[in-house]
């Protein structure tokens, strides 16, 4: 970034050069009416109507009387240089170029002397204007009447309408609430849109360069005006002076162009600027001022020239005589209160939901589209609570509710749920939070709201059926099958009672029968003994016959 004291140095080297005598210097103050070229009459601006030069442009434009482009977003600081130029023989010149990288939240038109000046027909120099508003980079813009003082053109100032024109047809620059760049030539209706209004706009002389291509011959056709204090338009554009431009690249960075100069001694033609222009990247622009009032300013101290002789006669006798100024500022958001749609935070508008844009004046999306229950936001509609779909249309799928339809309802016992809140409605026999319990006796209906007036019992209500048994009802099974058990237990007990007795015992109880004695020789005729078991009895041998010579057997009635 240039300082001022380099680019005083570059004036004092023109002087050492040569370029800039001593004498046109003395020239240069006489006379503020000697060095201003004031193209403006007190008609200010082209007699033809914005329709003539629609129709009368070449076809490849079509109806597009301007030019827009997209400005750069890019943060960052401007940058201003200093530049000296052979343009012809012996005759150089020097000035500034200054680049913008946000224009939208970085440039600003300024009133002369600051609000309500053009109201009050006020003068006043460049670093007077700029005095108290913090430009870093500042230069005259705009016409002015050299009898009234009147601003000419339109002027819209940070969102401010200070001026219409009513559809004069001169060459225009404006930036509009999106931050687009527009040049060239504007209806009245075009300066007063309010879909997309201009937040800087300001008034020239002269469309330089249309889509990269000079384009002087075609604005001359088309303003074509007599300038009254000056001549023919075309002396305008063929006198070498002092000049103001402004312009853009293709990064959508505005261009600051000013040059110094002396009418008719040095300077440019606006030939030469455009010529220039081209060389050094501008994709479009439009010529502002021209004469002595070529004023460049760097943090509020003036850069392009010594800033004595500016007085004489206590009136200002100095080309710095001017109206509107281009200011170059730290970074703030257009408007300020950000369309009161969003917060401005280091010179950034922060939005809030349902808004965009650099100053949060863009709907993402207007409220119809999102029906009766959504919102618009930067990422489409957002439902309310227990609705969903794109368009938020839709209620929430059963079983779910709540904000997005994400949450899942508890009810129980076939109870509907409320989509909005997850609220359980009750069927016939159930109340709770849940609608978990059984209507206590003596209520039944929905939600257990009707009471009984039975002198008994009520009558047995239709319940929906439960597929899960109570506490109570879990106990007295188990207390049932507990008994069961237990009293097959003691069946089992008492029928196994018998197997503690003996086994003789047992023989007796149940065969027990009455037996007579009978003598072997009843049997055999003979006496001799035999060896007899006896029931249940061992078997013997011979010997045995000694000790048992009876033989028991089965006493039978009737024998």
């Amino acid at each position: 970034m240039a300082t001022v004291e380099a680019q005083r140095l570059g004036f004092w080297l023109l002087l050492w050069l040569g370029v800039w005598p001593s004498e046109a210097l003395r020239h240069n103050r006489a006379s503020m009416n000697d060095d201003l070229l004031l193209p403006y009459p007190e008609g200010h601006g082209s007699a033809h109507s914005h329709r003539h030069i629609r129709d009368c442009q070449a076809v490849v434009h079509g109806n597009v009387t301007y030019e827009t482009w997209q400005s750069s977003r890019r943060l960052g600081e401007p940058e201003s240089s200093v530049f000296i130029t052979d343009v012809g023989p012996k005759r150089w010149t020097y000035g500034h170029m200054t680049t913008v990288p946000d224009p939208l939240r970085t440039l600003s038109v300024m009133e002369p002397g600051g609000p309500g000046g053009c109201g009050f027909n006020h003068r006043a120099p460049v670093e007077e204007t700029v005095g108290a508003a913090g430009c870093l980079f500042s230069q005259n813009a705009g016409f002015f009447n050299t009898s009234s003082g009147r601003c000419l053109g339109n002027i819209v100032s940070d969102g401010r309408l200070v001026q219409d024109s009513g559809g004069v047809q001169n060459a225009q620059f404006g930036i509009r609430r999106d931050g687009t760049l527009v040049f060239g030539y504007l209806s009245e209706e075009d300066v007063l849109d309010q879909v997309n209004p201009f937040v800087q706009l300001v008034s020239g002389v002269v469309w330089l360069l249309r889509k990269g291509q000079v384009y002087i011959n075609q604005s001359l056709q088309a303003e074509c005006s007599k300038m009254q204090e000056t001549g023919e338009l075309r002396y305008f554009a063929d006198v070498v002076t002092g000049r103001t431009a402004v312009g853009h690249d293709a990064h959508g960075r505005v261009v600051l162009f000013h040059l110094d100069g002396q009418t008719g001694v040095r300077g440019m033609s606006l030939w030469e600027v455009a010529d220039f222009l081209k060389r050094n990247g501008v994709v479009n622009a439009i010529n502002l001022d021209g004469g002595g009032s070529s004023t460049f300013v760097v943090n509020g101290s003036l850069a392009s020239y010594p800033s004595d002789h500016c007085i004489s006669e206590g009136k200002w006798r100095c080309p710095r005589a001017v109206s509107t100024v281009l200011c170059v500022h730290p970074p703030r958001c257009q408007p300020a209160d950000c369309g009161g749609h969003g917060a401005c935070l280091r010179g950034v508008c922060q939005c809030q939901g349902g808004w965009r844009g650099p100053g949060c004046g863009s709907l993402v999306c207007q409220p119809p589209a999102c029906g009766a229950h959504g919102v618009c936001t930067s990422g489409g509609c957002v439902c309310d609570a227990g609705w969903r779909g794109h368009n938020c249309s839709e209620e929430c799928m059963e079983g779910s509710y709540g904000d997005g339809c994400n949450h899942t309802c508890a009810c129980t016992n076939g109870a509907t749920c409320d989509p909005v809140h997850g609220r359980c409605a009750c069927g016939p026999g159930f109340h709770g939070d849940l609608c978990q319990q059984e209507c206590p006796l003596g209520f039944y209906g929905v939600s257990c709201s009707e009471e009984c007036h039975c002198e008994d019992l009520c009558p047995s209500q239709p319940r929906f059926p439960n597929p899960y048994l109570s506490e109570q009802a879990w106990l007295m099974v188990s207390i049932a099958l507990s008994s069961l058990l237990l009293a097959s237990l003691v069946c089992h007990v008492m029928r196994g009672c018998p197997a503690s007795l003996s086994s003789g015992q047992r023989g007796r109880l149940s065969h027990r029968h009455d037996y007579a004695f009978v003598p072997l020789t009843d049997l055999n005729g003979s006496t001799a003994g035999a060896k007899v078991s006896r029931p249940g009895g061992a078997g013997g041998g011979p010997d045995d016959s000694d000790s048992q010579d009876e033989l028991w057997s089965p006493r039978f009635s009737g024998s």
